[in-house]
């Protein structure tokens, strides 16, 4: 009968290099401080970037609201017979509310409020290229404002 060929076993530094000291594979506590910490980065870059969106979308929904206004202002006189500057007797009223160009009071989704008629007052019909409603977050570092209404 022939010997069978013996193994070769590995030098006990060896394989406990490959395995760990207890003989189990696994992350020391260094290596998984890291990788949470990675991914809480990942985390955090993820919220900012919603937080930009957040405030993109307030600031467009705004401006969308400003312009819808503005509109059925210009609506309101035209089909009124008003011009520019001209006395339009309970305007804000006869342009928002239920059945007319705007069937609810706009509200700023990004916590400002509005103000009707700031600069020739609540019953004027406001020149073209003046806003007739204006947000109280037009000068925020993203203004709640348009960057072109000289032809509203």
């Amino acid at each position: 009968m022939r010997s069978q060929p013996t193994r070769k076993s590995l030098p006990a530094s060896a394989s406990t290099h490959l395995s760990g000291q207890n003989g189990l594979a696994g992350m020391t506590l260094i290596e998984l401080t890291v990788v949470i910490l990675v991914l809480l980065s990942l985390i955090s870059i993820l919220f900012i970037g919603a937080l930009a969106w957040k405030r993109g979308s307030d600031r467009a929904l705004c401006i969308m609201h400003i312009q819808a206004v503005q509109k059925g202002v210009r609506s309101y006189a035209n089909i009124n017979g008003f011009g520019d500057g001209d006395n339009a007797p309970n305007l804000k009223n006869e342009v928002i509310g239920l059945g007319r160009f705007i069937a609810v009071t706009p509200i700023c989704p990004g916590s400002g409020t509005y103000s009707f008629g700031t600069t020739f007052g609540v019953n004027t019909i406001p020149p073209v290229g003046v806003l007739y409603l204006q947000c109280t977050l037009a000068a925020a570092p993203s203004p709640h404002e348009p960057s072109f209404y000289q032809d509203w």
